[in-house]
């Protein structure tokens, strides 16, 4: 038996290749639907990819936790310009996935990780220098 091969459109069953497909996408916009109604839309960053029946797929706060075993199937597509869309999918739901970030730069994607490591080191920073003020206080007492 051969193993499927899949370019730019198709539609994939195996969970590790769902898996590895999603894995990587960064930020995404996303259109959840019901029976071909739309129930929510936005814009995320896919935190995390995983493959287990006791978890749960989530999406809040700008954040895509996506569990494989949530759906039957994921179809890939490729518009005529190129761009990709995921669809992942379980009966009459449909979870789109449209990548925004480019996998060929992936400065874009780290940016927001960056952006949060400053914010976090300022915060620890800020917290030495009021400890550090606090000690001499108590010294100088």
């Amino acid at each position: 038996m051969v193993a499927p091969c899949i370019i730019d459109q198709g539609v994939i069953y195996q969970k590790q290749d769902m898996q590895r497909l999603l894995k990587d996408l960064g930020q995404v916009s996303y259109i959840h639907t019901l029976d071909d109604e739309v129930l929510s839309q936005g814009e995320g960053c896919v935190r995390d990819v995983f493959s287990d029946e006791q978890r749960s797929t989530m999406v809040a706060n700008r954040s895509l936790y996506l569990n494989v075993c949530s759906f039957d199937y994921l179809e890939l597509t490729t518009s005529p310009e190129g761009d990709s869309a995921f669809d992942l999918v379980q009966d009459g739901r449909r979870l789109r996935l449209v990548p925004l970030s480019n996998p060929f730069h992936p400065a874009a994607a780290n940016a927001l990780d960056t952006a949060t490591l400053e914010v976090m080191m300022a915060e620890v920073l800020s917290a030495n220098l009021d400890a550090q003020l606090d000690d001499d206080e108590h010294s100088s007492l």
